[in-house]
């Protein structure tokens, strides 16, 4: 599974521009999130769809399907639970 290219990302747009307004992240390259110098989340592209692996407080990572608005919505359901763990929001 290869990392999402621009035009996937672009697929991802509104999604992407939701998570630049979450606080405590900078976004390194397109669709790349950090906290600090810890990699948060960034996104992949398959012939399945599209997909998120979100490091998770504990260390682990979590990848996460986030081709439809349910699965994005449940991604920034989780994206904020992990910043609230972590004493950012």
């Amino acid at each position: 599974m290869k990392h999402a290219g621009g035009k996937a990302l672009d697929e991802l747009s509104r999604l992407i521009e939701q998570i630049r307004r979450l606080p405590g992240l900078t976004e390194r390259s397109p669709g790349s999130f950090y906290i600090r110098s810890i990699g948060l989340l960034h996104f992949h592209e398959d012939p399945a769809g599209m997909f998120a692996d979100l490091k998770m407080a504990n260390g682990a990572w979590e990848r996460m399907r986030s081709t439809s608005a349910r699965e994005q919505a449940a991604l920034m359901r989780l994206v904020r639970k992990e910043l609230r763990a972590r004493g950012i929001m």
